[in-house]
């Protein structure tokens, strides 16, 4: 080998470091912080409720019913193809007082995507998702959770709040029941979580709706308990 090449492949191997080095922040929380991705609400004084993939003809409409009856607002990140099919139901999430986030136009994990290709998703959904409901979005939760150094620094740039989750229902299986859905989600549940659910199951398993849906009273129940108001986002920035 040689020193043109090694150093080529060095080089190469620390882009591609780079590149990747955000990635592993939903699930490592310390690399979340030093990367100053928020995993949780600057103010400890609420709860956010966080709704991806939609909108859904049913899953949207069957959560949005629940959280009417229960009076909590929440944030729903959107698919930008979801909402040009679905714009009555997006502008319906704005409409009952809830908040919209942006979670790109195509589901695609963001380390298969270029910077041009990437630039031109969120900036299409972004418009798509106002051009619907009248909000712009102010934070963006990339599909999976996976961000990608040059997104970070766009979402940064565009004026966009990065957002993981504290806590999660994992609620995208085929067999997932209600009660571990729920008991993942609100387990020691405090001021400043995070929940992260679906309402959608357009990239999960067919059905998944559901079980959030059969969930979130017993999500909603353990909110409640804390005492604490659910609040939006962007609500306590």
């Amino acid at each position: 080998m040689t020193g043109m090449t090694r150093a080529t492949l060095i080089a190469g191997a620390v882009s591609a470091a780079a590149w990747c080095a955000p990635a592993p922040a939903p699930v490592v929380p310390g690399l979340a912080e030093v990367m100053r991705i928020p995993r949780r609400l600057p103010d400890a004084r609420g709860i956010a409720l966080t709704f991806d993939d939609g909108p859904h003809p049913s899953g949207t409409p069957a959560v949005l019913d629940l959280l009417a009856v229960a009076r909590v607002t929440a944030t729903f990140y959107l698919v930008g193809e979801q909402v040009e099919r679905w714009p009555e139901l997006a502008a319906r999430i704005v409409s009952e007082g809830h908040e919209v986030g942006l979670h790109g136009f195509r589901h695609t994990l963001l380390l298969r995507r270029t910077p041009r290709g990437l630039t031109r998703d969120l900036l299409r959904a972004a418009a798509v998702i106002e051009d619907a409901t009248g909000a712009a979005p102010r934070s963006y939760r990339p599909p999976y959770g996976v961000f990608n150094s040059f997104a970070l620094g766009l979402v940064r740039r565009q004026g966009w709040q990065p957002m993981l989750w504290s806590r999660w229902g994992r609620d995208w299986g085929a067999h997932d029941r209600p009660d571990d859905i729920a008991r993942r989600a609100t387990r020691a549940i405090g001021g400043g979580d995070v929940i992260l659910l679906h309402d959608a199951d357009h990239y999960s398993a067919q059905g998944s709706w559901r079980q959030t849906v059969a969930a979130l009273p017993s999500i909603l129940s353990a909110c409640t308990a804390t005492g604490l108001p659910a609040v939006s986002v962007t609500q306590s920035t």
